[in-house]
């Protein structure tokens, strides 16, 4: 088939890629793979990294013709180059981690289509049926790798196993929640869609069993990917090279620097009071407290309505598709997290929010990370490249490939707001700087710190000399973050460990977006308008950091 624009071969890499690989279809808001599942196996494996290599070499040979071109041509290639080099290094082979692995991809594809009343009956019975030998492959795929000296560290098989022991009785209750009545109006029958939900069950089981029978006894202690693997981490994530060293000592320095302003901050709300008696009178404050996940679910849903409100046709133009973000409380504990709209409509923008049914809930953090998830954030950054009607199909559905270009605007958002006079109650702003900027600094030294296990500097006070460990880090977080629980910390700190680069995605992301806004600001002078910026940065659609600089910076 002849490709003759960069359009048309970004528009066909989509369809190919969707088709091989479901799971992050799904995730990337991609139609038309609903009723399916990734291959995981050798072969899906090897399918996914030629289709990678044969579009490289498509695109290398197109003519590229104007900025917009040029800008969706360097993207694309800057992403199947990075895959290519993830495969070339089996960074991708044993994929086992804590949030991001095959475990938790396959149990997201389920949760994705559990849309209540609307959901796509025949989709979900396509995907549990599909379930088995999903399994299988990856199984397949963990023994080859193993048989090779290639597994996963021993916290994130730990991890998975817990991921997939709970999968089970998801899906059956899923399957019971949904399945119509015997009939042949009611689509797919109750005894048809329950028995794929045991099967599909039985798989989830049977690969926890097979995790922790065969592949555990051959795990390593050792988490840490050495400077090598983290600056390939890095690459994929932000798109960006960095001097691990001198981002390490900045990491530490904008700690010092956040928690100096949270000082601040706490003194506007209790003179005289240490930080850490701010958090915990806040914590115990009526004021700041709901109970219940549907009374929290809506008091979420009214602030992110009066977010869009107040900032449509003001500081951004937000599209009416995206005037709407559905909050919700996800099944299990999935975490908080915000998924685009689906390609077609068919999804709406949707922040899952995990609570209890009967939780006591402090909100006193939560404006700055619903603004972080919803607007300005997440919601309207990538809702409105879902929907933009410049960007090639790639370059819509591809934010979730460029996780410093959207999480570093997730954090900006959140001090754009405080910028804006958004957290007008100062327990918010405070949470803002506790709950978002805090927490995001601390995993820059953190993420650095452990996988390149480097000392910890003298004057930080903090075990001064030594080299990470995990439990160095636990100590560290609690020391540094307040109010998160053993476990909570445990899986920040194996999270980190599982998906190297990534949690630095945040800060420096944040950093670049400042930077360039800065940068334009000088540029500008008094001409300079920040609706204007915006417009111009979100026209551009996702990419890596260095393009992201670059491009910002052209007049």
């Amino acid at each position: 088939m002849t490709t003759t624009s960069v359009a048309e071969l970004a528009d066909r890499y989509v369809d190919r890629f969707a088709a091989l690989d479901p799971c992050m279809a799904a995730l990337m808001g991609i139609a038309g793979q609903d009723a399916r599942l990734t291959d995981y196996g050798p072969d899906g494996v090897a399918a996914r990294t030629d289709l990678a290599r044969r579009t490289l070499a498509e695109l290398d040979a197109l003519p590229v013709t104007g900025d917009r071109e040029r800008v969706a041509a360097a993207v694309l290639r800057d992403r199947l180059a990075t895959d290519l080099a993830l495969d070339e290094a089996h960074a991708r082979e044993a994929v086992l981690d804590t949030t991001d692995g095959a475990v938790q991809r396959l149990k997201y594809a389920f949760e994705l289509l559990d849309q209540g009343e609307r959901t796509d009956w025949a989709s979900l019975l396509g995907r549990l049926r599909a379930l088995p030998a999903t399994v299988a492959g990856l199984r397949v795929s963990l023994d080859r790798a193993a048989a090779h000296g290639r597994v996963p560290a021993r916290r994130q098989i730990a991890r998975s196993i817990a991921d997939a022991r709970t999968a089970p009785a998801y899906l059956t209750a899923l399957a019971a929640r949904h399945a119509p009545r015997p009939g042949p109006q009611d689509g797919p029958g109750h005894r048809e869609l329950t028995g794929a939900a045991r099967a599909a069950a039985r798989a989830f089981q049977d690969l926890a069993d097979h995790l922790a029978t065969d592949l555990m006894p051959r795990a390593g202690e050792q988490d840490a990917v050495g400077a090598d693997r983290y600056r390939l981490g890095v690459r994929d994530n932000l798109g960006t090279t960095v001097d691990l060293h001198d981002t390490y000592a900045w990491g530490w320095e904008e700690l010092a620097r956040v928690e100096a302003e949270m000082a601040r901050a706490a003194a506007q709300i209790s003179p005289g009071a240490p930080v850490a008696a701010v958090r915990d009178a806040l914590d115990r404050d009526p004021a700041h407290r709901v109970t219940g996940a549907a009374a929290f679910r809506d008091w979420i849903q009214d602030l992110a309505d009066q977010a869009i409100d107040a900032l449509d046709g003001v500081h951004f133009d937000i599209p009416a598709p995206l005037r709407r973000v559905d909050c919700r409380i996800p099944p299990g504990e999935a975490g908080i997290y915000y998924l685009a709209p689906a390609e077609d409509g068919s999804r709406p923008g949707t922040v899952w929010w995990t609570a209890a049914p009967d939780a006591d809930i402090a909100t006193w953090t939560v404006p700055g990370i619903l603004f972080h998830e919803t607007a300005p954030g997440h919601h309207l950054q990538l809702g409105t490249t879902t929907f933009h009607p410049g960007l090639n199909r790639f370059q819509r559905t591809a934010s979730e490939l460029h996780p410093g270009h959207c999480e570093g605007w997730g954090l900006y958002a959140e001090r754009l707001m405080d910028e804006l006079g958004h957290y007008r109650d100062p327990a918010h702003r405070f949470g803002m700087l506790a709950g978002g900027q805090q927490f995001r600094a601390a995993r820059v030294v953190l993420d650095i710190g452990l996988h390149l296990r480097l000392p910890i500097p003298a004057g930080t006070g903090f075990h001064e000399g030594e080299r990470w460990t995990p439990a160095l880090a636990r100590e560290f977080l609690r020391a540094h973050t307040g109010g998160e629980t053993d476990a909570s910390l445990a899986f920040e700190v194996d999270r980190y460990l599982g998906r190297p680069g990534q949690a630095i995605a945040y800060k420096l992301g944040e950093k670049v977006w400042l930077e360039a806004r800065e940068a334009a600001r000088r540029r500008d002078g008094a001409a300079f308008d920040l609706k204007d910026f915006h417009r111009r940065a979100l026209d551009l659609g996702p990419m890596g950091l260095d393009r992201l600089r670059t491009e910002l910076a052209r007049p």
